[in-house]
């Protein structure tokens, strides 16, 4: 069977003992939610973080921008080249897809804005409030691992919004059919959640640990959400 080339940019590298050197990086728990089962894509990892990114679009098919602790409103060395080679993704009708920070530069590289907000840790139900063509199977309300104090507050022109819940208004948008972001960590796991929390324990309130941590008994679609942007790179899951 044929796979698909996906790069992966990565915008983190933890260096922590308690995070970094105990689990995977953000590039290999994309690779574990996509394989869950079998390889559904080829791989090429760049590090963006370093300022790398692909010289040309057509070395891969498609491509996928992490998460990362850093923040789009810092100014962090590498966002003017990440930000072009969004917008040369965009121009070109090249399917792109963020979480996170990922979903955050895209809207920020496309005109859109980004905010500081309240903590929103754990699990969240979000409804779906568009259903978009590679959404299947369908569902109205997902749960996904959540861990962000930033939020797009304004979409570029030409996006829908297709997900919202309570504490986060744009919990995901597209473009056409070559954009599609999530504000969420579908890649997460149960173990690494408790772990990053335990690790920001320190930088939070107790009710803001409490509040969390009640959340993380809830159900995760993290691998059906991993279908669905498997479908939207053109695979099959």
């Amino acid at each position: 069977m044929s796979r698909l080339n996906l790069g992966i940019l990565q915008v983190n590298h933890d260096r922590s003992v308690e995070v970094g050197d105990a689990f995977p990086d953000d590039a290999h728990r994309f690779r574990d939610l996509f394989d869950a089962q079998e390889q559904r894509f080829n791989y090429r990892v760049y590090m963006t973080i370093g300022g790398e990114v692909p010289r040309d679009l057509d070395e891969q098919d498609a491509y996928l921008i992490t998460g990362s602790p850093l923040s789009v409103l810092d100014d962090l060395s590498f966002l003017p080249v990440l930000y072009d080679f969004i917008r040369a993704c965009d121009a070109a009708g090249k399917p792109l897809f963020g979480a996170c920070f990922g979903h955050q530069a895209i809207a920020m590289a496309l005109g859109g804005q980004v905010g500081r907000q309240d903590w929103n840790i754990g699990i969240d139900h979000v409804e779906v409030t568009a259903a978009l063509p590679w959404m299947q199977p369908p569902a109205s309300t997902i749960g996904l691992y959540q861990f962000h104090h930033d939020a797009v507050t304004a979409l570029p022109n030409g996006c829908t919004a297709y997900a919202t819940s309570p504490k986060c208004a744009i919990a995901g948008f597209a473009k056409g059919d070559h954009i599609f972001t999530t504000q969420a960590h579908p890649e997460f796991s149960d173990p690494f959640m408790r772990c990053v929390l335990d690790y920001t324990r320190p930088h939070l309130s107790a009710e803001e640990v409490a509040e969390a941590e009640a959340t993380l008994n809830r159900a995760n679609d993290g691998q059906l959400f991993a279908d669905w942007v498997t479908r939207f790179f053109g695979g099959t899951p």
